[in-house]
Parts: structure tokens; C-alpha cells; sequence
């Protein structure tokens, strides 16, 4: 009885949740490392905090079951949210933001560069899931609307860059107005390479020897190659599966 009772307790910890914590503590030691180091205001490092904490609750809220591992592939995206919530914090601080325009492009350079990690560590321990493709997916679109926004607010472009953000969220919301725009696409190369020149774009932009001119016309061709994928994408589904096919 006492093994039973030992065994059903353990089957009751929250695993999933008690991995989003670590996260928000790794995200506490490296804020403190930081407000430390580089001078981060106690303002970014709460703000971050609190998107972390936001992304967390998503991830519990969507997670089956609790009581069970996230499995090690979600585990490396929960540490990409810990670079990704930093970033996000440093909007806080945006003068901040300016002064160290080189670190915080290098974190979110880490946190793309690591993008591949947890698609290759599900393949490897054969754990890929919907819901990890998901969460990657959600947490990309995320930090290249963060990185838009630091753009906007170093002065690199005007308003019109949140664009480059705001189109997945714009095309999610249109899913709702007109359901054929829901789907699996073809697989296509043209949206890889696009997907890689907003990242590029972006990063660069935020060195800080690129000035407002050179960094608005990069941003320009982004914004422009990307809604031309959309509208492939869109045109592909109308005459798939929506009211004219």
C-alpha cells in the first residue's frame, strides 16, 4: 500500500510545471547577471519576467497533461523563451535597448541560431510533436515582432515595420473571417528563403552601423518579399479549398 500510495504521489507532480519554473528561475539568474554586468534597469528584467511568465501559462494551458515532461526537444524551445523574454523585456528600457543595440541583437542571434536545436533533438529522440512544432513556430513570430518594435523604437524605420510582425497574426485572425485560409501549405522553398531574409534583415538592422536609410530599405525589401509569400500562399489555398475552387 505504502509503494502504491508512494507511486501514485510521484505520478501526481506537476513535471511540466515544475519546468516552466526552472526556466523562470534561469531567466532570474541571468537577469541579475545582467543588471550586474551590463547595467540592465530592474524594469527590463521584471518585464521580461512577466513575458516569460505569460509564455509559461501558454505552454501549460496547451500542455495534455501536467503531470508529464514537456520531453527534452520542448525542453530546448523553454530555453529559447528565456533569450526570447529577455529580448522582449529590453522594450521596457528602450534607451537602454539603444546604448546596447550590439548585445541585445546578439541574444536574439542566439535564440534563432538555436531555432534548428529542438527540431533536430525531436528527430533524434523521436519526440516530435504538434505541439512542439507549434510552440517553435508561436515563439519565432513572437521575437521577430519584438525585434520590429525595438526597430521602431531605435528610430531604424517607421511604424510601417511592425508589419513584418504583425502579418502571421494578421493571416491567424483572417483564418477566422474565411476558414479555407486553414491548412497545411505544399512544402516550398520560396518560403524558407523569405522566412531567413526577415531574420537576416532584422539582426542586421539592429547593429548599430546601420543607420535609418540603409536599415529602411532593407526593411522595405523584407516587408515586400514577405507579403508577396503570403499572397502565393493565400492565392494557393483559394484555389485549393477555398469558395472558388
Amino acid at each position: 500500500m505504502k509503494e502504491g500510495g508512494l507511486s501514485m504521489r510521484r505520478r501526481a507532480v506537476p513535471v511540466a510545471a515544475l519546468e516552466v519554473l526552472a526556466a523562470l528561475g534561469l531567466l532570474g539568474v541571468v537577469s541579475a547577471l545582467a543588471v550586474a554586468a551590463v547595467d540592465l534597469p530592474h524594469q527590463a528584467a521584471w518585464a521580461g519576467g512577466g513575458v516569460l511568465l505569460a509564455i509559461g501559462a501558454a505552454i501549460l494551458h496547451q500542455w495534455p497533461d501536467p503531470r508529464t515532461t514537456l520531453g527534452p526537444a520542448n525542453r530546448v524551445t523553454l530555453g529559447r523563451a528565456v533569450l526570447v523574454a529577455l529580448v522582449a523585456g529590453a522594450l521596457a528600457a528602450p534607451a537602454w535597448a539603444q546604448q546596447q543595440a550590439l548585445l541585445v541583437a546578439a541574444v536574439a542571434g542566439a535564440a534563432l541560431a538555436l531555432d534548428g536545436v529542438d527540431g533536430w533533438v525531436a528527430r533524434r529522440c523521436r519526440c516530435a510533436s504538434a505541439f512542439g512544432a507549434r510552440f517553435d513556430m508561436e515563439l519565432d513570430a513572437f521575437l521577430m515582432l519584438v525585434l520590429c518594435v525595438h526597430l521602431l523604437a531605435m528610430g531604424k524605420a517607421g511604424t510601417w515595420v511592425l508589419a513584418i510582425g504583425a502579418m502571421r497574426y494578421g493571416f491567424v485572425a483572417a483564418m477566422r473571417v474565411w476558414p479555407w485560409l486553414d491548412g497545411p501549405l505544399p512544402e516550398s522553398g520560396r518560403r524558407k528563403l523569405v522566412c531567413v531574409w526577415q531574420v537576416a534583415s532584422l539582426l542586421l538592422c539592429l547593429l548599430p552601423a546601420v543607420g535609418p536609410g540603409p536599415a529602411a530599405a532593407l526593411l522595405a525589401l523584407a516587408l515586400g518579399l514577405l507579403a508577396g509569400s503570403f499572397a502565393i500562399d493565400v492565392r494557393w489555398r483559394y484555389l485549393s479549398g477555398g469558395p472558388g475552387a
